[in-house]
């Protein structure tokens, strides 16, 4: 009896390994992370993958409560919050880009309520939500759980990712918010920059001219307008940033 009780300890202790990490990419990952993909959902998919992975890899006999323990598994959440951070790094250059864009047509006032994010403009919620529908139809979901499935290969149980360069790594992809917002909204910007220009010049040649009642309905009307054509640009720069998403964490887990 006692050894039966010990076998099971065991494998809990050897199961409790994948599940970490699976665990913490699905509480960060993009769409995974969602309040809408609810706690119970969740654990159960985490769950189901935990089980289909673990017959793929020996794991260690590693008494989670001992030192060496402790420092295992503060180290595989790391790896899932990495993975998932890094991928949430484009969603937050989406968010910037349409709140760059709101700003810019005189909307940031318009804002809709996000469960997850807050307050949100309403122009950053639509670009919110073509980047979610490119995501699913890149099949980002099923590409990010399969990646979460070879980083048992590059970057086993007993292999940290906690390293300077790593950090620094990831630090320096953080940097893709403003970059990323930037190659999305600047069609808009840029657009819409030259139209204040214009007002500006109007408003210095006729004075008279009440600037407020003519400026803003024209970069609204402008700025819908430039945003409607540049539609299916923004969506493959999107997906371009999706990808890049993809490269960077096969990146960090040492896959390429």
């Amino acid at each position: 009896m006692n050894l039966l009780a010990n076998e099971i300890v065991e494998r809990f202790y050897s199961f409790l390994w994948p599940m970490l990490r699976v665990s913490a990419l699905l509480l960060s990952a993009p769409i995974f992370s969602l309040r809408s993909f609810n706690l119970r959902l969740r654990i159960l998919l985490a769950g189901a993958l935990t089980w289909m992975i673990y017959p793929l890899f020996q794991w260690p006999s590693l008494d989670p409560l001992s030192g060496p323990g402790m420092v295992e598994i503060f180290n595989q959440i790391a790896i899932g919050l990495v993975m998932g951070l890094s991928m949430q790094i484009i969603t937050a250059a989406i968010l910037l880009a349409g709140q760059s864009i709101s700003n810019a047509m005189g909307l940031s006032i318009a804002t809709m309520m996000d469960p997850n994010l807050g307050n949100v403009p309403v122009i950053a919620q639509f670009m919110l939500i073509l980047s979610t529908l490119i995501f699913v139809g890149l099949g980002g979901h099923a590409m990010l759980l399969g990646l979460v499935v070879d980083s048992f290969y590059s970057m086993p149980v007993g292999k940290g990712l906690l390293t300077d360069g790593a950090w620094a790594h990831f630090l320096v992809w953080s940097s893709m918010i403003f970059l990323g917002a930037l190659l999305v909204a600047i069609p808009v910007m840029v657009t819409l920059l030259f139209i204040n220009i214009g007002l500006g010049v109007a408003s210095r040649a006729a004075p008279s001219l009440n600037i407020f009642q003519v400026g803003l309905p024209a970069m609204i009307i402008a700025g819908f307008g430039v945003l409607i054509l540049t539609l299916p640009s923004m969506g493959s720069r999107i997906e371009w940033l999706w990808m890049q998403g993809f490269m960077e964490v096969r990146t960090q887990l040492g896959m390429s």
